[in-house]
C-alpha cells in the first residue's frame, strides 16, 4: 500500500475514534513511518519490532505547568509497516487498528493510565460510544454526521 493509500485510511480512522479525543487535541503532529528504528526499539527495550504500532512523543497534557509553551509539536508516528503486517494488507481491519493505535497514543498525550486507555479502547472495539460524546448528545450538541462506526 502507498503512503498515500494508508494516510486516507488515517484519516478514515480519525473519523471513528471518540469525539473528545480528536476535537480537544492541541499542537499535536501524526507522523507515519515505516518502521520502528533498531534505536527507538534498544531505547524501548522492545524484542520484536512488530509488537509496535504507534508511539507517543512529547508532554503530556496533566504534566505541563503554567511555564509550558512555545514548544515543537508533540507527535504521534504510527508505523505503517507494522501495522499492515500485523493485519495482512486487509484495510477494514488496519483502519480499526489506526484507531484503536491512535486511542492509545492520545490516552498519553492526554495524561491518562493505562487502565483508562484500556477501557477506551474496548468500547471503542465493542463499537460503543464514549460516555463524553454521549453526555454531549444529551445535552443537545450537535452530532457530526461524518463521524463513522469502527467496525462498520
Amino acid at each position: 500500500m502507498t503512503r498515500d493509500e494508508f494516510r486516507e485510511l488515517v484519516e478514515e480512522a480519525i473519523d471513528t475514534i471518540p469525539l473528545r479525543f480528536a476535537r480537544e487535541v492541541r499542537n499535536l503532529a501524526i507522523v507515519i513511518e515505516d518502521e520502528p528504528s533498531e534505536e527507538l526499539l534498544d531505547e524501548m527495550e522492545i524484542d520484536e519490532p512488530g509488537n509496535l504500532l504507534g508511539l507517543y512523543q512529547g508532554t503530556p497534557l496533566n504534566e505541563r505547568g503554567w511555564g509550558y509553551g512555545n514548544q515543537l509539536p508533540d507527535k504521534i508516528t504510527l508505523f505503517q509497516d507494522t501495522i499492515e503486517d500485523e493485519y495482512d494488507g486487509d484495510e477494514e481491519e488496519i483502519i480499526v487498528a489506526i484507531g484503536e493505535t491512535l486511542i492509545h497514543e492520545l490516552g498519553h498525550y492526554f495524561g491518562m493510565s493505562e487502565a483508562e486507555i484500556m477501557d477506551v479502547e474496548e468500547r471503542y472495539w465493542r463499537g460503543e460510544p464514549d460516555p463524553s460524546d454521549e453526555a454531549e448528545a444529551a445535552a443537545g450538541e450537535p452530532a457530526d454526521p461524518d463521524r463513522g462506526d469502527p467496525k462498520e
